[in-house]
């Protein structure tokens, strides 16, 4: 209704409030000022784990979507544990890019047993990780969580070994896989992340 009267005067409205009337109508298309919006979440990315050793929740989509994001398969008890430290230099080099380093710890491999307390000592102590650490849970199979189940079946490639790496794009696509032998601060990858940023 409004438009229709803006309409109206527009018809008889001299010049210079023609640009008046033509700001006005841009700025009601436009939607409220500020307001920007959202990058849409995919179900994959709709979900909500529990941070390592805590009752705090993380949902995915509110902390995540929208960013470049390196998801990895974690093991405390593993040779490749060390690369905790490089992925936390990562980390730290690009966070303020829109970047995050997302780590699942899983026992899939049999190299993260005992408790998630343990698994959270080597993490936060040994290793001064301050990326999101999320709740142990399965990476491979049937019984892998619905990111890892998305990562395999867009990818067609299941972790073979603790620390798996997965480059994901600001659209929430796969553009890189590493395996547990490229550390998390080889050109290869960080030209990957560089490229997604």
């Amino acid at each position: 209704m409004r438009l229709r009267q803006i309409s109206r005067e527009l018809s008889v409205a001299k010049p210079h409030r023609l640009l008046v009337y033509a700001g006005l109508i841009a700025t009601l298309l436009a939607g409220p000022a500020g307001v920007q919006s959202q990058p849409e979440c995919e179900s994959w990315l709709d979900q909500q784990f529990n941070k390592l050793n805590s009752t705090e929740t993380v949902r995915l989509c509110e902390q995540f979507a929208g960013q470049v994001l390196l998801v990895v398969n974690t093991a405390s008890q593993c040779g490749f544990t060390p690369q905790f430290e490089q992925l936390e230099a990562v980390y730290q080099d690009y966070k303020e890019q829109g970047f995050s380093v997302i780590g699942f710890p899983s026992n899939d491999f049999n190299q993260d047993r005992g408790s998630e307390e343990n698994s959270a000592k080597v993490c936060y102590l040994d290793y001064g990780v301050t990326f999101p650490m999320l709740e142990r849970t399965h990476i491979r199979g049937e019984k892998a969580n619905p990111v890892f189940q998305h990562l395999a079946k867009q990818t067609g490639i299941q972790p073979k070994w603790n620390f798996y790496k997965y480059i994901i794009d600001r659209q929430g696509e796969v553009i890189a896989v590493f395996s547990s032998q490229t550390k998390p601060t080889d050109a290869t990858m960080l030209n990957a992340i560089e490229k997604a940023l």
